[in-house]
């Protein structure tokens, strides 16, 4: 799979969503192999536009079967998708693609959105590179 520049516009658009992310900063979510970020529904609002900055491709439970069968199959790994949960993506680009997981709790307060690249090992490039641009470490 080709990585490097050609992936650029990726990365400049997960930066752009990083940096313009409104609630508290993100950690590493070995369950999920992601990036992870929790916040509560005062910041919903702006941070589904961050997420549309990087990850402009979105899927709910009926419009999964429109997404590539990659995305789908990671739908599958995570546990689907459940009403008001959304898989996003960015990509491909440079042989890459970005994806988002938004997942409301429960409790009607407490949303969590995960970042992460489909289908590459955690401990090879260009995970570093994703793992500094949101100022994370495993």
């Amino acid at each position: 799979m080709p990585i490097g520049d050609a992936s650029q516009p990726l990365f400049d658009a997960l930066a752009r969503l990083k940096q313009s992310w409104p609630a508290r900063g993100w950690s590493w979510d070995g369950r999920f192999i992601c990036l992870a970020s929790t916040f509560t529904q005062p910041y919903e609002a702006d941070a589904r536009k961050s997420a549309a900055a990087g990850l402009p491709h979105e899927y709910t439970s009926t419009t999964l079967n429109t997404a590539s069968h990659e995305l789908r199959d990671l739908a599958a790994r995570t546990g689907g998708l459940r009403a008001g949960q959304l898989l996003l993506a960015g990509g491909p680009i440079g042989g890459l693609t970005a994806f988002g997981l938004w997942w409301p709790w429960g409790d009607g307060e407490t949303i969590s959105m995960r970042v992460g690249l489909l289908d590459i090992d955690p401990n090879r490039e260009p995970w570093r590179r994703l793992r500094d641009t949101f100022g994370v470490t495993m």
